[in-house]
């Protein structure tokens, strides 16, 4: 068995398709339009995992309640120096600033997307 996708509603389709490929280099796979929203398909770099953006034709005026059971996604960068740099570059500040994890060298930081969503950025020693 294997995880396909995640998909998560949001408000704002450009800032979000900008947040994820800018950000995240993620590729637009496709799109697909059904009775009342539109699904965008995120691939990442290595083609392992989709992010499936639904921009529906009615969103609340103030974006959606994330509610209390989601945590956060995490995405794996080889220096979190460099996706900092990025990070800063294209207007955007971290949640949590890096810091170390578990004391052997691997580090991880928080960001939030443009509708809230928190995102775990981890930089292992090894990969």
């Amino acid at each position: 068995m294997k995880l396909l996708h995640t998909m998560i509603r949001v408000k704002d389709i450009d800032a979000s398709l900008k947040f994820y490929t800018e950000l995240f280099n993620m590729k637009l796979d496709h799109k697909k339009r059904l009775e009342d929203c539109w699904l965008y398909f995120l691939n990442d770099e290595e083609s392992t995992t989709q992010l499936e953006l639904t921009y529906n034709d009615e969103t609340p005026e103030k974006g959606y309640d994330i509610g209390n059971g989601f945590g956060h996604f995490a995405f794996g960068v080889k220096s979190l120096d460099e996706f900092g740099k990025k990070l800063h570059s294209l207007g955007y500040e971290y949640l949590y600033e890096p810091f170390d994890l578990n004391g052997k060298g691997s580090k991880i930081a928080f960001v939030k997307d443009p509708d809230g969503y928190e995102i775990e950025i981890i930089e292992k020693v090894v990969w």
